[in-house]
């Protein structure tokens, strides 16, 4: 690979149209990213989808490079990544803090704490990406995504055919996914189906039951997550509804908490609400707490096995600078932004977050300890902070950026920050209010920032350090995609919270209908309310950590005595019990599918080619219906029509759900084939 394309003298990477399409397509990935995790919870990475888009594009002009290309994938994905984002900032509305979302103090949390992320994860690239050996799936995949696509001494008849296939593979499936997305709209199919039943006496009485999520944006997902975690996942919804949901709803179980001035959320439920009442409220009340727990202490075991890498890092980074300092030249790939700029931006963002602080402060119970809030707040920020980049960037190099444990890292984060807030009410005498929760909330928010954004820049240094791009120029990058994420993330919030509403919040166009899921901004901000009024179900946390105890020992065991080839990641099981059942059924089948395709291609000639256009694909079913989704919203808000696509009435007696289920498998078939006919012809 050479430095500079054919013919120039210059090696052509951050470039003005390069930033541009960067910034385009951060927009269309965050608004799709924000659409996903508000409904299941769940974002994926847009590395490789923004990469084939890019190549495809460039090509139009001269002189483009596979750095270029690099750019515009950089800029994309962070802005894609920054909507995770949205597992924190709704429950600021579900506590009633916020009626909306108001404009620059949203982007200003995303802004601010997005820099730190960037700022934070320069000094781990070295001991994480260049020699922690770590796999990193994602970005190892979009790097040779990018070597067979753009132009260069390496590229091939073979990867321009592929290029131009995977551009197609991508529309079409987002075609395919938006246009059922419109016919479950319409009524003409359905889009979920569950059951619900009682157990029988002899085996406890509980209430239990099954869901089916019929959306190719959670297929897509779970393609993209791989069988190892879908299966993890799937022992988690094992734990939640063959186990602690039976339990927790048995007559039985009530009786003997009566018996013991215990709290039962079962004995409260009416008795009119059938068995899908009772086990709903009891999972969202109960059960989710315990998964609380199981992710909390997988997010622990991560920081305890990070800190020696953590210290080789930061001091790998001011040898680096002390180098530089004594004149002595850096290759092209090792050259960071100089650390001297890299704390320069961190202590703008610092003095930014304290502004935000402050004014949040003012006008509330909290505005006589504002200096010791904002303070107590910066000190957070930096060492949760730092730590939390740690964790998620060596989760990402582990498992992918999509499966890092960002929602545990939120929940640990927002318990620490609602304790410290605890300390703040006993030393200056404040009273527990709604202010003291959304300061806490707003302080969790620019930490969690924090962690997204390090989470997928590592991966993207990754990628860059495989197709040597320079990594102060790709650190640059990083920071025009922040900014690029931040700005779209205000509007599709909005556009959500006024059609379809949140939990708590003001009441939705949509009416009757089922709020927004957004179950880690739900599971937030209710850990933020229970740990600052006393009454956080600490019993149900802590059977959550034990139970999380034991899957990272058989996690342990496993990988020891099947030299990793069968895993049981500890974060995957704590979210297979805390999302909702029908979720989480297709998260497993959508892994299965991946699993299934990527076998059936391996004997091929083309099973390279094959696996990433599964990929692709899986790219392409995540876009459309988050998009659809996000149109929908626009529209309901603008017409003020709840079903604004319907063709057929609420109580039409058309089969909806067995035509939905006969047209989604034959669709996911029909798609799998599609593309294994594409990649052959490759």
């Amino acid at each position: 690979m050479t430095d500079t394309p054919a013919g120039t003298g210059k090696r052509i990477e951050l470039t003005i149209r390069a930033l541009i399409l960067g910034c385009l397509l951060a927009a269309v990935f965050t608004a799709a990213n924000t659409y996903l995790g508000l409904k299941v919870g769940l974002t994926f990475a847009s590395a490789i989808p923004a990469a084939v888009i890019s190549m495809a594009l460039l090509r139009a002009f001269r002189g483009s490079t596979i750095w270029e290309n690099m750019t515009v994938q950089t800029v994309a994905s962070v802005g894609g990544a920054m909507s995770s984002i949205i597992f924190v900032l709704p429950g600021l509305v579900m506590i009633g803090w916020w009626m909306n979302f108001p404009f620059w103090e949203s982007v200003m949390i995303c802004i601010l704490g997005g820099v730190l992320g960037v700022t934070f994860s320069i000094p781990l690239r070295r001991t994480l990406v260049v020699q922690g050996g770590l796999p990193y799936p994602e970005g190892v995949a979009a790097a040779e995504v990018l070597k067979v696509g753009s132009p260069g001494a390496e590229q091939t008849q073979e990867a321009v055919r592929e290029n131009r296939s995977g551009l197609f593979v991508v529309i079409g499936g987002a075609i395919a996914s938006a246009f059922f997305g419109f016919l479950a709209a319409a009524r003409v199919f359905a889009a979920e189906t569950a059951a619900f039943l009682r157990l029988p006496a002899a085996l406890g009485g509980g209430a239990t039951g099954v869901g089916f999520s019929m959306q190719f944006a959670l297929l897509g997902a779970g393609h993209l997550i791989g069988l190892a975690v879908g299966l993890t996942q799937l022992f988690g919804l094992v734990l939640a509804w063959l186990i602690f949901v039976p339990i927790l709803t048995s007559p039985e179980f009530a009786a003997w908490a009566a018996a013991h001035g215990l709290p039962s959320v079962a004995a409260s439920v009416p008795a009119d609400a059938g068995a899908e009442g009772l086990a709903m409220t009891v999972w969202a009340q109960e059960v989710r707490f315990i998964g609380a727990g199981v992710i909390g202490v997988a997010a622990l075991w991560t920081l305890a096995k990070l800190a020696k890498p953590l210290v080789a890092g930061l001091a790998s980074a001011l040898t680096a600078q002390s180098r530089r300092a004594h004149g002595e030249a850096l290759e092209l790939t090792e050259q960071d932004i100089p650390i001297k700029i890299v704390g320069l931006l961190s202590v703008a963002a610092l003095v930014g977050i304290a502004v935000l602080l402050a004014v949040v402060a003012q006008g509330t119970a909290l505005a006589g300890s504002a200096p010791l809030l904002v303070v107590g707040g910066l000190v957070y920020v930096v060492v949760i902070g730092f730590a939390v980049a740690a964790i998620c960037g060596y989760m990402a190099g582990l498992i992918g950026s999509s499966n890092s444990p960002v929602s545990g890292v939120g929940i640990l984060a927002i318990i620490i920050a609602s304790l410290l807030m605890l300390g703040v009410l006993a030393i200056a005498g404040v009273p527990a209010d709604p202010s003291v929760v959304a300061f806490a909330l707003i302080v969790t928010a620019v930490v969690f920032a924090v962690a997204v954004i390090a989470n997928d820049n590592l991966q993207d240094l990754k990628t860059g350090q495989l197709v040597e791009a320079t990594p102060w120029r790709q650190q640059t990058a990083l920071l025009v995609g922040v900014v690029a994420g931040a700005l779209v993330i205000p509007f599709v919030l909005d556009m959500m919270n006024q059609a379809f509403g949140f939990e708590g919040g003001p009441p939705a166009i949509v009416q009757g209908s089922q709020t927004l899921a957004a179950p880690q901004a739900t599971l937030i901000s209710a850990l933020a309310k229970g740990v600052i009024s006393g009454d956080l179900r600490w019993d149900l946390i802590g059977i959550g950590a034990v139970v999380g105890v034991g899957v990272i020992i058989l996690d342990v065991i496993l990988r020891r005595t099947t030299n990793d080839r069968i895993k049981l990641p500890p974060l995957a099981a704590g979210i297979g019990v805390y999302l909702p059942a029908a979720v989480t059924t297709m998260l497993v089948v959508g892994a299965v599918c991946g699993w299934l395709y990527d076998r059936a291609v391996k004997s091929t000639r083309y099973a390279d080619v094959a696996r990433r256009m599964g990929v692709l694909l899986a790219s392409g079913l995540i876009v459309g219906e988050s998009l659809f989704g996000v149109l929908t919203a626009a529209i309901i808000v603008s017409s003020r029509n709840e079903a604004p696509f319907a063709l057929l009435p609420a109580d039409s007696a058309w089969p909806a759900m067995i035509a939905g289920l006969i047209a989604f498998v034959g669709l996911t078939y029909a798609l799998y084939a599609w593309v294994r006919r594409r990649a052959a012809q490759v």
